[in-house]
């Protein structure tokens, strides 16, 4: 099962959450978002669990939990994370590039704090020249 982890701190490491996962079980992958050109944390990442029991073990005892100063939010992930590395086109699910946009950041048509609440985007590329 595919978990999102949101508002993590700048600072937090892949092996950070893989000390903060692996005691519900065990850890298939973990991604941490960063900006392609800065290499800096979004603030928010996704861990992949082969048992989904494990990880809902994992999502129910870590949702909320402070983690290195911050609340996390923890989730089933697995259309956020589509969204994110897809860049988010206005068909997908706004949740993930909203997380993004107000993380400081966004994929490719998170183009207005606005355009967000009303639940639209535009990707770049689409635009007429």
């Amino acid at each position: 099962m595919n978990i999102y982890v949101g508002n993590l701190a700048y600072s937090v490491t892949e092996n950070d959450l893989r000390s903060a996962f692996e005691p519900f079980g065990q850890i298939a992958s973990i991604n941490i978002i960063k900006d392609k050109f800065s290499g800096q944390s979004k603030g928010f990442g996704f861990v992949e669990m082969p048992s989904a029991d494990e990880a809902r073990s994992a999502i129910n005892d870590l949702n909320g939990k402070e983690f290195k100063g911050r609340a996390l939010s923890v989730n089933e992930g697995v259309r956020e994370q589509k969204a994110v590395l897809r860049g988010a086109g206005p068909d997908e699910d706004s949740a993930a590039i909203r997380e993004a946009a107000e993380a400081g950041g966004g994929p490719a048509g998170a183009t207005s704090r606005s355009l967000l609440d009303t639940g639209a985007a535009v990707r770049s590329d689409c635009m007429p020249a």
